[in-house]
């Protein structure tokens, strides 16, 4: 089916998914893992009340602790000026929070941000990343996603690196969540409180618009058999996008691989796939099911697919319901980033007037941009890379024997 080596294949794809999507392969065995309690502090970084902004950067504050997934008590005495990222959903979360200044190590699937390329490359060859190279870049906090392995972020550790390791992103809740810790560890509050204000009014509006609209059924392959299934950040944007994943009826998981009787069997309505997967349109078993009789297939950005970051789920839900429900989503109030920003801006301004007359000092306002979501004011939200560069590589291989 793959060539030579079918079973090399499928452990690159394993590995390839990992990297790109939580709870897969030795991936799933950390994504267990809880955050640490959510301190008041925190809480506060992750809402947009109308004077919240300037209150929760003035809380964000040191000394600092909190437990990561591998229930490590993280302590920071100031705020990190060095941060380097070993997965591109947190180096696209310190971008859109405004962090970006802070990162000084990306891993290469990050490259897609502005200026990423001006930071130093700590990916391995092959696969995972370089020990010794993050070392090298004198982080005063590395952020590791669930993809990295705790093996990983152990040695690291070993070489008196701080790390925080953070549990898996089932859902958008869990994306939120992580933004906000993020935001707090690195000194990025506010930052983080208005970009999950700008992702919170576009989930909303993708959910107030399909609301009275029948889901459609939905598959999302990975390729090499694999699929997303429920328990997944991608199953929650999916389901807020007026869609049904498919996988729920044979209580699916994660990302479990499937064979093409069950695929046929399930006869999905509609097939999301990304430009990496797009070939499977023309294959079995996608080629037999109603979704592409029917061309009923919807493309979206792959790592608006794939990557567990704000961003990712704002453009994620605004391609996956007009693919989904057209009508509706011209209807749907999705709002910029620009305009959430001004919006947070006037509301922060009324409240602190009305509180002290005397008074005018705004929540600066760390993001402005358009509605296609490019920005407007600082630079960092370039289009998304390709998180599945591992499995594309090797399917192009197979394809050239």
């Amino acid at each position: 089916m793959y060539g030579r080596s079918r079973l090399t294949l499928l452990m690159a794809l394993v590995l390839a998914v990992s990297a790109a999507v939580p709870a897969v392969g030795a991936a799933a065995a950390t994504a267990t893992a809880q955050d640490g309690p959510v301190d008041a502090t925190t809480a506060d970084a992750g809402s947009a009340d109308a004077d919240s902004l300037a209150r929760t950067q003035a809380d964000c504050g040191y000394p600092y602790s909190a437990e990561d997934a591998t229930g490590t008590e993280v302590t920071l005495e100031e705020r990190p000026e060095r941060i380097t990222t070993l997965n591109p959903s947190a180096a696209q979360t310190m971008w859109e929070i405004g962090g970006e200044d802070q990162v000084v190590g990306v891993t290469q699937y990050a490259s897609y941000l502005e200026g990423a390329d001006e930071r130093e490359n700590v990916s391995a060859a092959g696969f995972g990343v370089s020990v010794e190279t993050v070392v090298g870049t004198n982080p005063d906090l590395v952020l590791a996603p669930n993809a990295s392995s705790a093996e990983t972020v152990q040695a690291l550790r070993d070489a008196g690196v701080t790390v925080f390791h953070f549990p898996a992103a089932t859902t958008i809740e869990d994306v939120r969540e992580k933004t906000t810790r993020i935001g707090r560890l690195t000194g990025n509050c506010a930052g983080a409180a208005e970009t999950n204000a700008w992702m919170d009014a576009n989930v909303d509006a993708a959910a107030e618009a399909t609301a009275d609209v029948d889901d459609v059924r939905v598959i999302y392959p990975l390729g090499g058999g694999y699929v997303a299934g429920t328990e997944t950040f991608i199953d929650a944007m999916v389901s807020v996008s007026g869609g049904a994943n498919v996988a729920a009826e044979r209580n699916l998981t994660g990302y479990p691989q499937v064979n093409d009787e069950v695929v046929v069997e399930l006869a999905p309505d509609y097939l999301v796939v990304t430009g990496f997967s797009a070939y499977l349109v023309g294959q079995e078993p996608y080629a037999s099911t109603p979704a592409v009789e029917n061309d009923d297939v919807v493309e979206v950005n792959r790592s608006w697919m794939n990557q567990p970051a704000p961003r990712s789920v704002v453009m994620g839900v605004r391609s996956l319901t007009e693919g989904f429900h057209p009508e509706a989503a011209a209807e749907a109030e999705f709002r910029s980033r620009q305009e959430v920003a001004a919006s947070m801006e006037t509301e922060t301004a009324t409240a602190t007037e009305t509180a002290t007359p005397e008074t005018t000092t705004q929540a600066e306002s760390t993001r402005t941009t358009d509605a296609d979501g490019t920005s407007t004011a600082t630079p960092g939200f370039g289009v998304v890379a390709a998180l599945f560069a591992v499995l594309s590589s090797a399917l192009l291989a197979r394809r050239a024997r």
